[in-house]
């Protein structure tokens, strides 16, 4: 069995950050790390490595979306208006479009330092709303996307059958996202053969929220999981929660919890809105929150309950959601602003008297993504899948810092522009900032988007 062996001048390990660190990879995982020790002659070198962080919550589609909606309308704006013009844009999407698109996107998450990507996906029929003679044809595209970029690949088939709560009848704009339980069960296993022959692959389920799934269904889509993840956005808009209060006298969250089995299997994604009691609970439950603050900042959704959710336990992860800038960092930094201006204090989500913030907020991302993504366990320790990342140590942004100021710096001062090396299941796939296959995988992309705003 070969094996290769990098060597790094710091390294974020189990027990916390080390200096002058060896890991040696094999069949994908690492099998050894050694620390305190000198680099041997001819072996790879590099800065800072740490594990990948997973992205729990994408719709790839939407990154050819970035930057279309921010022209002010003729009255309020708000996630409500965004989402008549994400309907729009579905009308010129075709699988191949899907295909160009979401490859970008992962290309971009890789780039970034995500490793995994839950990828909460919707789009199932063609433009007129027709199954296609394949019921997995749109997953088996993003199956394809992500064997192209090399990133790794939790799916989640989304269920989706009504346009409100009660069982209220979908409009026409939704139109290619509809499935009665029998052809959800279809397209469940059609996905299931698409990710057949991609390593390491997981599929879960994806009620897509109380809005879109009647009472009767949830039980039986949350049953096809088969011990697998299930996903679900919620508590996302006030008008959502409004309007729940008013079809079943509770909240979405409080509804959930007193309707379903919540445990490590779920993602209750947003969860933006919820009361003390709500937080306690969804924080007890042991389900993770699946926060994306970079796209709940441009909706204006909200700020989530962060410092008491985790004072109470909870677990959460972060993901890129709409897509509209794509960057680990970034997603940290600004739930810890958003603590931050809403408190009006600093460091809110470090857990303890001198403890590191951007330490504290990767590690917990990357444990609580993990879970929801039914992914292996990470960390650069023997048995874990070598999904490494590494940063650009010589960086300006970096420049004199100790192992243990390093994570502040990337999170508060840098960008993915300090991302340098890339590895998932032992396969390098970034180099000096730069995905392997960025020329081709881009120019499919340009000419895609040329096609589709033209």
């Amino acid at each position: 069995m070969s094996r290769e062996r990098l060597w790094f001048r710091s390294a974020l390990l189990p027990d916390g950050p080390a200096e002058r660190v060896r890991v040696e990879i094999a069949a994908g995982r690492i099998a050894s790390v050694e620390a305190g020790v000198d680099p041997a002659t001819g072996e790879a070198c590099g800065g800072f490595a740490l594990p990948g962080l997973p992205n729990l919550h994408s719709h790839a589609f939407q990154r050819a979306m970035a930057g279309l909606a921010e022209v002010r309308g003729p009255a309020g704006d708000s996630f409500w208006t965004w989402r008549e013009l994400m309907y729009r844009f579905l009308d010129r999407l075709d699988p191949e479009a899907l295909e160009a698109v979401a490859a970008q996107a992962f290309l971009e998450m890789l780039e970034a330092g995500f490793t995994r990507v839950g990828e909460f996906h919707y789009v199932h029929h063609d433009a007129a709303g027709a199954p296609y003679a394949d019921p997995g044809e749109m997953a088996a595209r993003i199956a394809a996307a992500a064997e192209a970029a090399g990133i790794g690949l939790t799916l989640l088939p989304v269920f989706y059958a009504h346009g409100g709560f009660g069982g209220a009848p979908p409009a026409p704009a939704q139109r290619r996202f509809l499935n009665d339980l029998d052809g959800y069960a279809r397209l469940l296993e059609a996905s299931r053969r698409a990710v057949t022959d991609l390593p390491g692959a997981v599929v879960g389920v994806a009620p897509h929220s109380l809005r879109a799934v009647a009472p009767d269904e949830l039980g039986p889509v949350a049953a096809l999981a088969d011990g697998g993840p299930i996903h679900i956005h919620i508590a996302e808009q006030v008008k959502e929660v409004e309007d729940c209060l008013a079809w079943s006298g509770r909240r979405p969250v409080e509804w959930l919890l007193d309707t379903a089995a919540l445990d490590r299997r779920w993602c209750l994604v947003h969860a933006t809105h919820m009361t003390p009691e709500e937080t306690t609970a969804l924080a007890r439950s042991g389900a993770v929150a699946g926060l994306c603050p970079v796209t709940e900042a441009n909706l204006g959704d909200g700020v989530f309950p962060a410092r008491e959710f985790l004072d109470a336990g909870g677990a959460f992860g972060v993901g890129s959601d709409s897509n509209v800038l794509i960057d680990a960092a970034e997603e940290l930094r600004v739930l810890e602003y958003s603590q931050r201006l809403t408190r009006r204090a600093r460091n809110v989500l470090a857990q303890g008297a001198g403890r590191s913030t951007g330490r504290d907020l990767f590690e917990t991302a990357a444990r609580g993504g993990g879970q929801a993504l039914g992914a292996e366990a990470a960390g650069l320790a023997p048995g874990a899948p070598a999904d490494l990342v590494s940063l650009d140590l010589d960086a300006p942004e970096l420049a004199g810092r100790s192992a243990e100021a390093v994570l502040d710096g990337w999170v508060f001062a840098g960008s993915k522009r300090l991302v340098d090396g890339v590895w998932r299941a032992g396969r390098k796939v970034v180099s000096g900032g730069r995905h392997h296959r960025r020329d081709e995988i881009a120019a499919r992309y340009v000419r895609t988007l040329e096609g589709l705003l033209r």
